[in-house]
């Protein structure tokens, strides 16, 4: 029986081996499972396209390298490298900055980014880091946040408003998500100042002292006192004042500054609130203007010819942008009259020649001839005003025979001394000739020392004596036809 036990495992194990050997005798099958191998070798090379997916750190520039290639922060870059922080924005971060574009330093008032990279390690830094939050803040997270703490350690508020964020309530966010290996960009259209540095902008003196330390506003000074209103002047409100300097007042017909200072509560006030605008309207902003409403509660209007900014026309800002705690200071070469106290406030042309005693002689030409009433009357006229030492110097005689002619001559001669038409200055220097009321033309010349002559040899010696009526230049002779 045991026999027969081992006879049967020693046939089935003979099986099992011819099982296996048969197996080996068929080669041509397994070609299949090399076909597998490159199959597994694909699959595992498939992890080489997640690199696609996720590319970022590498694959990115940082918040520098986008600066320099985007070509709208080219100010910004250069503030950034001016105080050694370009080594810090490409570092690991992440940082999220507020970029103001090029656009956004050149609002800043003139010559302040030239201030800034005066003191980089100071001022200059201060700035930049407040533009720096750290970490990486997403637009859509910056919207949910009333604030934002920067890297100047000094906080940055932030406001929703119709689905525009503002930063400090003025600062608008532009673009927002600007991707960078070590952070985030947003870019905002205005230079963010830190409140500290904002702090020390009110210790600034303010519009009124500014007037009286400057020593070209004494007239405006003494008539801001006598109107009560440099305490206005010196306090928290935002204001543009648009100052007249001691020669503008002095412009002014004889007489006419001490006939305002003898009603403080009347007639100058009105004229100096027409000077002054509600807020602090800068000179890029006033040229941008065709009207502003003053205090006074009527609006000053605004030109610009060949760059220059004119107010009502004739008055020329000649300084802008001097800052005060309390505003702005633009200056101008004349004084603001209001236009409805301008006809009634004013004389008319005859009335200041008769009035201003250098002029008597004309005086006595002009009622011979009977012109007192025409320049008395409503028209516009510009006069070129010869003084008594201009007639006198011409030859003796001269003006005895005229008086004896005045509906010939004199007359004649008169009305070629007259402009139709207020022809200001700054539009005489531009003409190379008039055409007066004589119907024949005066020529007009500006030597290289911008003096103005007629006729070559007669100078205008004072400028915009303005009247009722029109505007009178004084000559230092007399013109004949």
């Amino acid at each position: 029986m045991k026999n027969l036990k081992m006879l049967v495992l020693l046939l089935v194990f003979t099986l099992f081996l011819a099982a296996c050997g048969g197996s080996e005798a068929e080669p041509t099958e397994p070609t299949a499972e090399p076909t597998a191998a490159p199959a597994e070798e694909e699959m595992a090379e498939e992890p080489t396209a997640e690199p696609t997916e996720e590319p970022t750190a590498e694959a990115l520039g940082t918040i520098v390298d986008i600066a320099v290639a985007d070509g709208r922060f080219t100010t910004l870059v250069a503030a950034v490298q001016a105080a050694g922080l370009a080594e810090t924005l490409s570092g690991e971060g992440p940082f999220t900055v507020f970029a103001p574009t090029d656009d956004a330093f050149a609002a800043l008032p003139e010559g302040t980014v030239e201030s800034l990279l005066a003191d980089p390690e100071g001022a200059l830094t201060d700035v930049l880091l407040y533009h720096v939050v750290d970490g990486a803040v997403m637009a859509e997270t910056v919207v949910t946040l009333e604030s934002a703490t920067t890297l100047g350690g000094e906080d940055v508020t932030i406001t929703v408003t119709d689905g525009n964020v503002f930063l400090n309530e003025t600062t608008q966010v532009i673009i927002t998500d600007i991707e960078a290996s070590n952070g985030v960009i947003h870019v905002i259209d205005t230079v963010l100042l830190p409140p500290s540095m904002s702090a020390e902008a009110e210790m600034a003196p303010s519009i009124a002292e500014i007037a009286v330390a400057d020593g070209r506003f004494t007239t405006l000074v003494a008539a801001l006192d006598a109107a009560g209103l440099v305490e206005t002047l010196s306090g928290e409100g935002s204001f543009t004042v648009f100052a007249p300097t001691d020669d503008a007042f002095a412009a002014l017909p004889e007489g006419t500054v001490e006939s305002l200072l003898e009603d403080p509560a009347g007639a100058l006030t009105d004229i100096l609130l027409y000077h002054v605008v509600d807020g602090a309207v800068m000179a890029e902003t006033v040229v941008t203007l065709e009207s502003a409403t003053t205090l006074q509660g009527e609006d000053v209007t605004i030109t610009v010819t060949d760059g220059n900014v004119f107010l009502n026309d004739t008055i020329q800002v000649i300084i802008t942008d001097i800052e005060a705690s309390n505003g702005i200071i633009h200056v101008i070469d004349g004084v603001l009259l209001p236009p409805s106290m301008t006809a009634e406030e004013l004389p008319s042309i005859a009335e200041i020649a008769v009035e201003d005693g250098r002029f008597t002689t004309l005086v006595a030409a002009l009622e011979a001839a009977g012109l007192v009433e025409t320049l008395s009357g409503e028209g516009a006229f510009t006069v070129f005003a010869p003084t008594d030492d201009a007639f006198a110097a011409l030859p003796e005689g001269t003006v005895a025979t005229l008086l004896e002619d005045p509906a010939g001559a004199l007359t004649d001669i008169l009305l070629y001394h007259v402009v139709d038409g207020v022809v200001p200055a700054e539009m005489v220097v531009t003409l190379e000739s008039a055409t007066t009321l004589n119907g024949a033309d005066v020529t007009i010349t500006v030597n290289d020392a911008g003096e103005v002559f007629l006729n070559d040899t007669i100078q205008v010696i004072i400028t915009d004596i303005q009247a009722s009526n029109g505007i009178i230049h004084v000559i230092d002779g007399v013109l004949l036809p």
